[in-house]
């Protein structure tokens, strides 16, 4: 399974990040970074709760 950022709808809330912080984070300019696209079976339930919080639905699995 991989997480897909729409880079142009991300606004930086950050509520994935709270969901899913080993999977992404906020740099100093307030932009997500994904710190690895592939997740593992481990991060399946964080990466879809990622997903599911972020308000401008910037974030999708695939």
């Amino acid at each position: 399974m991989k997480i897909v950022l729409d880079r142009p709808r991300c606004e930086g809330h950050g509520l994935c990040e709270e969901a899913a912080p080993q999977l992404m984070h906020l740099d100093d300019e307030g932009e997500l970074v994904l710190d690895s696209e592939q997740v593992g079976e481990a991060d399946a339930a964080a990466a879809h709760a990622a997903v599911r919080v972020c308000p401008v639905a910037a974030l999708r699995i695939v």
